[in-house]
């Protein structure tokens, strides 16, 4: 049974991140969402691929990896490097709260998101149990690709032209556990009937799946 949605701020030097955390009893884990550019913690999609993770048991964070201010700012809502940096400042604070520091740590990115979600992965190492990426541009990461030892599972649509071969790419470079499905009659977004269902099912099955010690 899930608790109720919280309000968390991660905080850096001159940075506050809002959060919506929502933990979960005996969770078996938690899964960090890093939204692609333009869209927010309040994304719909993500919203609801988390509503479907709590039902497996899992522990939800949904984070806005950008300030207000920074989000109007084209530059930064595609500056890998820095997103990245904000993912890693995250799994530093779930580490060091009370509630959730025992729990193992997933990612599950969008779009841009994906690819900070596994330079971030690389830099953490163990720190990661896995990453799910919905249709992400992994390409973005290329340069940390090789380094990633979380295992990592890529969903991308069927009619997603251009970012199927983009994942085929970032597939073949990295070296840890990893699969890709297509999923049919899907676009980017995964707005056709049922698509965005299946999406949720699989990450959330590879999430139980990679958690260590459940």
């Amino acid at each position: 049974m899930s608790d109720p949605e919280k309000a968390v701020q991660i905080t850096d030097v001159g940075v506050t991140l809002n959060g919506d955390l929502v933990l979960h009893r005996d969770a078996k884990g938690l899964v960090i969402f890093a939204h692609g550019s333009g869209s927010s913690r309040h994304s719909v999609r993500n919203k609801y691929v988390a509503s479907v993770l709590r039902a497996h048991g899992l522990a939800t964070l949904l984070l806005d990896l950008l300030t207000e201010d920074e989000s109007e700012w084209t530059d930064k809502r595609f500056d890998i490097d820095l997103l990245a940096q904000r993912l890693t400042l995250a799994e530093n604070w779930v580490k060091q709260q009370e509630e959730t520091k025992q729990l193992p740590i997933g990612y599950f990115g969008s779009s841009t998101g994906a690819a900070a979600a596994l330079q971030s992965a690389a830099v953490l190492g163990d720190g990661i149990k896995a990453v799910v990426s919905r249709g992400g541009r992994p390409d973005l990461a290329k340069a940390y690709l090789a380094k990633v030892t979380a295992p990592t599972l890529l969903l991308v649509g069927g009619y997603d032209d251009g970012v199927i071969e983009l994942n085929e790419q970032a597939y073949a470079l990295l070296n840890c556990e990893k699969e890709m499905t297509i999923i049919p009659g899907a676009t980017h977004l995964f707005e056709e009937a049922g698509t965005l269902e299946q999406v949720a099912e699989l990450a959330a099955q590879w999430f139980v799946k990679q958690f260590p010690g459940k």
